[in-house]
């Protein structure tokens, strides 16, 4: 049987066809989260983290972040050292929620010391807010395991 150039065009479509519909099966099974489930709500509250994001900037330094394994030690600039401060840390993984760390401290230590549970690898991201003498500050900074 002789090949013609009608067969080669039914073949490349056959091709194509059965290749989207191998990627919209795909896509269905996929998994993804929402970013935050009440978005539009947190959006309008947006501004108070510019705000204490500009507060973190008024300090001295920012916060040191060190990772040595799956401990991350803090260490928060002189300006906080004494002062009773509530933390709120936060480990954001965007690919899968379920493997975010949330912990909120109280303390008056100028370092803090968070050991992690041994499934953490990937990127993160920190995501730290305090409240020290009425005023709030936020910083973020993206952490690697």
């Amino acid at each position: 049987m002789k090949i013609t150039w009608g067969h080669k065009i039914a073949f490349t479509f056959l091709i194509f066809v059965s290749g989207i519909a191998f990627l919209v099966i795909k896509a269905n099974y996929q998994k993804f989260d929402l970013v935050i489930k009440d978005y539009y709500g947190e959006e309008l509250k947006y501004q108070q983290v510019i705000d204490q994001s500009a507060n973190a900037a008024k300090l001295s330094a920012p916060v040191a972040v060190q990772k040595n394994g799956h401990v991350l030690s803090l260490l928060f600039p002189e300006e906080m050292k004494g002062k009773k401060k509530q933390i709120d840390f936060y480990l954001y993984f965007p690919a899968d929620a379920s493997r975010d760390f949330r912990k909120i401290l109280n303390t008056e230590q100028q370092e803090i010391i968070q050991e992690l549970p041994g499934n953490f690898s990937g990127n993160y991201e920190l995501k730290l807010s305090w409240k020290a003498d009425s005023l709030k500050y936020y910083f973020e900074k993206k952490v690697s395991f």
